[in-house]
């Protein structure tokens, strides 16, 4: 996932998307042997809210495997409670911050698939499969 605006957009909404974007690579920092899950989730949740914005919490990063969608859930904030997973090597997981300009609350529209904001304020989303070797990340859906 990557969010682009489209057009002249306002310097609140580039920095929303530059805050989502840099949240990803803070997360991915931490994606490391002997880490746990939630260092990625913590690490995410700090800068993002550090910087005024907050996490969705109804959506969350996973791991890959044989099938797109796989356990471990991959939060994107530090659960209250939940399966904190140690990072082994050559586990690959979803990485993918979802930030809101407002409260972290969102819903699902009738058609039963959009997801917008309850507030209705402007959302950003970025997403990076990585896989976790001995020697650190390496992240395997590399922008250009």
């Amino acid at each position: 996932a990557i969010t682009v605006g489209v057009g002249s957009i306002s310097q609140a909404k580039q920095k929303l998307i530059d805050v989502t974007r840099n949240s990803l690579y803070k997360g991915i920092e931490q994606a490391k042997v002997g880490n746990y899950l939630f260092d990625i989730s913590r690490a995410i949740q700090t800068y993002v809210e550090s910087e005024g914005f907050s996490v969705v919490r109804d959506y969350v990063g996973h791991g890959i495997g044989r099938n797109l969608h796989e356990e471990p859930q991959v939060p994107n904030y530090v659960p209250d409670r939940g399966h904190n997973v140690m990072l082994k090597v050559g586990m690959t997981i979803a990485i993918e911050p979802m930030v809101n300009a407002g409260s972290f609350e969102v819903e699902v529209k009738k058609d039963a698939w959009s997801v917008v904001t309850q507030d209705r304020m402007p959302s950003a989303h970025f997403e990076h499969t990585i896989a976790i070797l001995e020697d650190g990340p390496v992240i395997l859906s590399k922008e250009n």
